[in-house]
């Protein structure tokens, strides 16, 4: 196989939307992997949102989670590598947040915290939108509720600051944080996948995302990270995903991917287009690759 490094975004990608891996997804990736590639998942997830995925499609190689900002060991759960936010922006973030009334959802690195989020809400649990309840009860995410920043016990450990909200858009938001933080960081701001019918618990149908990361902290800077700690060319790297935090890592990628259902300026950067998630495509990627076709 000519690439070395296959690197996949998780929903939207290797999942489809109805919250299913393809069983012909996960007998690709174990014919990549037979073949002597390394396949890391690449998702805006945080390390144990990804369990499930993980017991799947094995735990042998490393995860890029968190939007590119850590590289972790499935199976130990060290950090291989971070891109930390300084303290004082998160202070800056978190307080632009608490003025608007959203509650502060701050990432930590769990191998230094123990624990998976700092939630900084003067309300409590109660100022926790439902988006984010649904979800972190789900993941058995391992949640720090405080009403204040300075009860930070570990604030030299944060990975990203992000707000989120269910059904209705944080556009608003997202342009006042580009605004006063745009200069000194990088900013996602996307619509999460829309849930399924059947999983549309508490009214929540969608999620929108707000999050701010280190100015460095992309899928792309983690997987050329992890190239290098592997002794993999870029040029022998490849990448599947849909979304916008998908577009640097196929944009340098030696081969970016876009899946059928990707939104338009991924599959603009992407140098081939594959079946939408639905349909398998990561399998039908991985298959073009295998043949010497890609």
């Amino acid at each position: 196989m000519r690439y070395k490094l296959l690197a996949i975004d998780l929903d939207g990608t290797l999942i489809d939307h109805h919250g299913h891996v393809p069983e012909v997804n996960i007998a690709a990736i174990t014919r990549a992997r037979a073949a002597g590639c390394t396949v890391v998942l690449c998702t805006g997830r945080a390390l144990i949102e990804c369990e499930r995925i993980l017991d799947l499609v094995g735990r042998d190689d490393p995860a890029i989670v968190s939007g590119g900002a850590m590289v972790a060991c499935p199976k130990s759960g060290q950090t291989l590598e971070r891109f930390a936010l300084e303290h004082a922006l998160v202070q800056d973030v978190v307080g632009h947040l608490l003025e608007r009334d959203h509650a502060a959802m701050v990432l930590k690195d769990p191998a230094a915290t123990g624990y998976d989020y700092l939630v900084v809400s003067p309300r409590g649990n109660a100022g926790i939108d439902p988006a984010s309840a649904w979800w972190f009860a789900r993941m058995n995410v391992r949640l720090r509720v405080v009403p204040r920043l300075s009860d930070d016990e570990h604030p030299h450990d944060t990975i990203r600051v992000g707000a989120y909200q269910a059904n209705d858009p944080v556009d608003t938001l997202a342009t006042g944080l580009q605004n006063r933080f745009g200069q000194v960081s990088t900013l996602q701001h996307f619509q999460g996948v829309v849930l399924p019918k059947d999983r549309r618990d508490g009214g929540v149908h969608s999620v929108h995302i707000v999050e701010v990361f280190h100015q460095h902290a992309d899928k792309w800077q983690a997987l050329a990270r992890l190239a290098s700690r592997l002794g993999i060319d870029p040029a022998h790297t490849a990448a599947i995903g849909d979304q916008a935090n998908d577009l640097t890592m196929l944009q340098h990628a030696g081969l970016g991917v876009a899946m059928g259902n990707a939104i338009k300026p991924v599959k603009d950067v992407a140098k081939r287009q594959t079946l939408p998630c639905e349909q398998g495509g990561v399998a039908h990627a991985i298959e073009q690759m295998l043949s010497g076709a890609w």
